[in-house]
């Protein structure tokens, strides 16, 4: 897994690049740093808005793809895939 930053011009968002077919927002959280458990997630997201393609979201389990966006905050993170050479 891969984090890089860019700049925008409204904000910063990160990108983080995923070798599987997808991460859940439990684990993105948790990856970025946001919560210090997987079982934080939950409540963090009970407590705080979490946007997820622009739309609200509370399930910790919510898969991402690549090409979807998460915004918690200040912070927003897109989706990439991970570029595999054999």
């Amino acid at each position: 897994m891969e984090w890089n930053k860019e700049r925008t011009q409204k904000s910063e968002h990160q990108t983080l690049s995923i070798h599987t077919p997808y991460i859940t927002l439990g684990q993105l959280l948790k990856r970025a740093g946001v919560i210090d458990t997987g079982g934080a997630a939950k409540q963090y997201l009970a407590d705080n808005e979490v946007l997820v393609n622009g739309e609200r979201e509370v399930r910790r389990g919510r898969k991402l793809f690549p090409g979807d966006t998460v915004a918690a905050g200040s912070r927003q993170w897109l989706i990439t895939r991970e570029n595999t050479r054999e």
